[in-house]
């Protein structure tokens, strides 16, 4: 019987960057019309402000993940560089190098400098990269994919505020919206809980209490500022 084993790790890098993008369009958005409405604002400002912290934040997410991401994308392919001119140079060290990682990782001596000989003869910069560094394909950083998934996590996800609005009375506004993005945030807890592995319930709390924080201290700083955008 064949066994299947699904893992997620390969999903870390897109599962974060759209994680961060939704949740920080859902709580970013829903707590600038929450604090613009506070302060009095009539229904054409809010819907404007609403639309323009979409198109500001979808844009200054993807920016922020390709600049950060690249930083990261640099400093693998700098240390890459940097290992196969050592490998070049000092073959007999790096690999007594890579037999020493087998043996702090519970290789027997002789077994571990087979593997780190066999590993070298078939690919040392890849055996290098893996065990020496960290850096596998899997787990490599991918600035664009990270940029477009973040982007249009956020877009998505500042829409949700947006579509809310336009159903929601205007007496019962920040109290219907408050509640809707909340809704909202839960749920994007569960399906990164449910995408990723993670804990469901921790994953939902975690979302929604600091996206109620935010919600909170915008109303506040709205009411006491009370001035119409």
């Amino acid at each position: 019987m064949r066994h299947i084993e699904r893992h997620r790790s390969d999903r870390a890098g897109w599962l974060r960057a759209s994680v961060l993008g939704a949740n920080d369009g859902i709580v970013s958005t829903s707590s600038l019309i929450i604090g613009v409405a506070a302060s009095g604002a009539t229904s054409a400002s809010i819907a404007v402000a609403g639309f323009a912290a979409l198109v500001a934040g979808a844009m200054s997410m993807a920016a922020g993940e390709y600049v950060s991401v690249s930083s990261q994308a640099d400093t693998e392919r700098s240390d890459l560089t940097r290992e196969a001119d050592e490998l070049k140079s000092q073959p007999a060290h790096e690999l007594a190098e890579l037999t020493n990682i087998y043996v702090r990782r519970g290789l027997e001596p002789t077994l571990a400098a087979q593997v780190a000989a066999q590993l070298t003869a078939h690919d040392a910069l890849a055996a290098h990269a893996r065990d020496e560094l960290g850096i596998s394909d899997a787990l490599s950083a991918k600035p664009l994919q990270a940029a477009v998934a973040s982007a249009g996590a956020f877009a998505i996800g500042a829409a949700l505020p947006l579509a809310a609005l336009a159903v929601i009375p205007t007496a019962q506004r920040i109290l219907m919206l408050s509640g809707a993005t909340l809704v909202c945030l839960a749920l994007l807890g569960y399906a990164a809980a449910k995408t990723g592995g993670s804990s469901v319930k921790k994953s939902v709390l975690r979302v929604t209490f600091w996206g109620a924080i935010a919600m909170a201290a915008t109303a506040l700083i709205g009411k006491l500022v009370g001035v119409s955008v």
